[in-house]
């Protein structure tokens, strides 16, 4: 140990390094506190900004379902999903029943299988061929009818389509990526160390998918807005800085699922393939009764709807009222004091009978691939068609012509 007049000499010759290290440390408490408190600041904007979206697209969607029955070919819809496997019931009543309503307006509907972004967290590209067509499979059997105003098709297949997306990247800034909470879900989900540039990118390639087609309506959920909204930003770009007089690209607009999300059998937050807790539209009668019997419920025996306090309860009952279109309320209190058993046994009756008529179309389709082939070969057919006028429309306008 030093004696005190050593220590105050020591303190003396280090006068100026000790006042540096000093004038530092409080630069640097000073610095963190900034930061955190702009941090916290930007953070409250994008949640200020988050929910005036939102309210802007519950509003417009309210808007253009009234006028959409009224006026089906003002808009085009665009729609879709990644060929990753079989569809189960949760895509059935979220989204598939809307397409055949959509459709059945005479609303023109261009149907996206998206297969290239399959790759961005998917290490399995096997199936992605038998997947796509098991998709088509289960479009036609719910009631979807390919034809002028409908086209069904594998985005790989349109490489004018896919030419759009150089020009879009360079419309979004790295950090406008970073930020999309619908990216950050993904990357979380997939378990992903390292994050591939076409994850990244993954907004900007369905702002491709929706804009190629001029889209104006996308059918989502609320977890998709983010998504939608780089659709959004990108087409208003383009326009304002290509083309401020005669704009190319609509700004498409969410048409929001009224459809509760249906949860896991399990009671998970969400039915997934991932997780095994679905009924997929495939099944059998009698594999979709198994799967019921294991669906998770709870110790009380009289049957109430609560999605709160009983959401497993409730959640069983909500697919039931999906099917026959009674409310849950009043289902509960039809069975009463007949327990889980009679609940599964009620929902295992009126699930059957709601996809029985899918089931046996899509027996019959089973048997007829090269139908189902063409159906995609047209589709193709009828999507670059559209693709080459857009891309020829994109080029002039960034005086790219030869």
């Amino acid at each position: 140990m030093c004696s005190i007049p050593d220590f105050l000499f020591l303190i003396e010759e280090n006068a100026e390094v000790l006042y540096n290290f000093t004038v530092t440390f409080y630069v640097a408490l000073i610095f963190d506190f900034y930061r955190e408190n702009k941090m916290s600041q930007t953070e409250e904007k994008l949640e200020n900004n988050a929910d005036k979206i939102l309210a802007e697209a519950v509003r417009k969607s309210e808007m253009i379902e009234k006028d959409i029955a009224v006026n089906p070919k003002k808009y085009r819809v665009l729609t879709g999903d990644r060929p990753t496997g079989n569809l189960h019931i949760g895509h059935y009543f979220g989204s598939l029943k809307n397409r055949v309503r959509l459709s059945r307006l005479g609303v023109p509907t261009m149907i996206l299988i998206a297969d290239y972004q399959v790759l961005t967290d998917h290490d399995a590209f096997d199936k992605i061929s038998q997947n796509t067509k098991q998709l088509v499979i289960d479009y036609l059997a719910a009631g979807i009818e390919p034809g002028k105003d409908v086209c069904i098709y594998p985005h790989s297949h349109v490489p004018e389509a896919n030419q759009l997306m150089v020009p879009f990247l360079t419309l979004v800034s790295s950090s406008e990526l970073d930020r999309n909470p619908t990216v950050k879900d993904e990357i979380e989900k997939s378990g992903m160390k390292s994050v591939n540039a076409g994850m990244l990118t993954y907004p900007v390639h369905q702002a491709v998918d929706i804009l190629f087609c001029k889209g104006n309506v996308v059918p989502v959920g609320k977890d998709q807005l983010p998504h939608l909204e780089v659709a959004r930003l990108i087409a208003r770009r383009f326009n304002n800085k290509f083309c401020p007089e005669n704009p190319i690209f609509p700004e498409p607009y969410a048409l929001l699922s009224k459809t509760p999300m249906i949860k896991g059998l399990d009671g998970s937050a969400k039915m997934s393939k991932s997780l095994g807790n679905t009924i997929m539209l495939c099944a059998s009668e009698d594999e979709t009764a198994k799967l019921i019997k294991k669906a998770k419920t709870d110790q009380e025996r009289h049957i109430s709807y609560d999605p709160v306090n009983r959401p497993e309860v409730a959640n069983l009952l909500q697919i039931i009222s999906l099917c026959t279109g009674e409310e849950p309320e009043a289902i509960a209190e039809r069975i009463g004091d007949g327990g889980g058993g009679m609940l599964k046994s009620v929902l295992t009756e009126a699930l059957n009978e709601e996809l029985r008529p899918l089931r046996t179309k899509r027996a019959e389709l089973e048997n007829n691939m090269d139908y189902i082939r063409s159906v995609l070969k047209e589709g193709v057919v009828q999507a670059r068609e559209i693709a080459v006028k857009t891309l020829e429309e994109v080029r002039s306008v960034m005086n790219m012509e030869i």
